[in-house]
C-alpha cells in the first residue's frame, strides 16, 4: 500500500462510458442471470453473482478485446506516481467510466502469473476448500484467462483478503519487445505505473459443505492501462505500482466493508491455511 485517496464522484453518463457494469436477465422482466462488465457495449467478464453465497467469479467472455489505455498520460506513467492525484490521471481515466462514486488506491505489488489449472490457482485451490466444485460440471470455475497474484491477508479469524490483476485483452496480443523493454527498465530500477477499475466482492458459502467455511474478500483490479508492465513486472520479479480506482457502488461489499481496505491492504502479507 503507498496511499489512498477520498472517495470521490468520477464518471460520464452510463450510455457515454467505454467501459460499464450491467446485469443479462434470463428474459424480459425476469430474474438476473448475470453481472457483467461491459466494455464499448460488448459483455468483457462474467462476475461474482449477487446473491453472496455463490463463488466469488472473474471469467473473460469470448467479446473481451478492448485496451482502454490513454495517450496523453503516459508520461506520468512511465515511473512510479507518488500520490493518486499526480498528474491529473484520476480525471483522465474517470472519463471512460460510468458515474458513481470511487474510492482511489495507489498500491505496491509484486505481481505472480497465474495459468488457470495450475500451481498457485485460486479458483482450484483456496476456492474449492470454500464452495467445492461447481455442482454442475463437477470441476472447479475457470476463468478462462490467466492473471495475476499479488497480496493476501486475514481480514479476522473468520474471513480473507484475495487481491487479483485480470488482463483485459489475453496476454498473447502483448506486444514481446515493449514487455522486454519494460524488463530492461525495471532491472534498472524503474518502477512503472498502471491503471485500473477495480471491484471487491465478499461472499460466502452457504452450502455447508465446505472444508473452510471462510468469507472470501475479492479485490479484483481489471487493467485499463498496463498490460505490458504487468507482465514484465511478473517476469523479473519486480515490483510496480497500481491506481486502482474502486467502483464501491458497483462491488458487492457494504460500505463498512470498503473503508476498511486502505487498512487491510496495509497490513503484512499472510496465507490462510486450507482447513483452518
Amino acid at each position: 500500500m503507498i496511499k489512498a485517496g477520498e472517495p470521490r464522484g468520477l464518471g460520464v453518463p452510463a450510455s457515454e462510458a467505454r467501459l460499464r457494469f450491467g446485469t443479462e436477465f434470463q428474459k424480459l422482466g425476469g430474474a438476473p442471470r448475470r453481472r457483467l462488465l461491459m466494455v464499448d457495449d460488448e459483455p468483457a467478464f462474467e462476475l461474482s453473482f449477487y446473491c453472496g453465497t455463490c463463488p466469488f467469479l472473474f471469467r473473460r467472455l469470448e467479446t473481451a478485446g478492448e485496451k482502454l489505455s490513454l495517450e496523453g498520460v503516459q508520461e506520468q506513467l512511465t515511473g512510479a506516481l507518488e500520490d493518486p492525484d499526480d498528474g491529473g490521471v484520476i480525471d483522465a481515466f474517470g472519463a471512460l467510466l460510468p458515474e458513481g462514486e470511487y474510492l482511489p488506491l495507489l498500491l505496491s505489488l509484486e505481481p505472480r502469473l497465474v495459468i488457470p489449472g495450475r500451481e498457485g490457482d485460486y479458483f482450484s485451490g483456496e476456492q474449492v476448500a470454500a464452495w467445492g466444485i461447481n455442482q454442475f460440471w463437477g470441476l472447479p470455475e475457470y476463468p478462462h484467462t490467466p492473471y495475476y497474484r499479488t497480496f493476501e491477508t486475514a481480514v479476522d479469524a473468520d474471513a480473507h483478503l484475495y487481491e487479483f490483476v485480470v488482463p483485459m485483452v489475453p496476454l498473447t496480443l502483448n506486444d514481446r519487445e515493449r514487455v522486454e523493454e519494460y524488463v530492461a527498465l525495471m532491472e534498472q530500477g524503474t518502477v512503472p505505473t498502471a491503471v485500473a477499475i477495480s471491484t471487491l466482492d465478499v461472499c460466502q458459502s452457504a452450502l455447508g459443505l465446505a472444508d473452510d467455511p471462510a468469507a472470501h474478500w475479492g479485490l479484483t483490479h481489471f487493467l485499463l492501462d498496463g498490460h505490458h508492465k504487468l507482465e514484465a513486472a511478473a517476469a523479473a520479479g519486480r515490483p510496480v505500482r497500481l491506481l486502482s480506482l474502486l467502483a464501491l457502488g458497483e462491488s458487492l461489499a457494504g460500505a463498512e466493508e470498503s473503508a476498511r481496505l486502505p487498512d487491510l491492504r496495509a497490513r503484512p502479507r499472510s496465507a490462510r491455511a486450507t482447513g483452518a
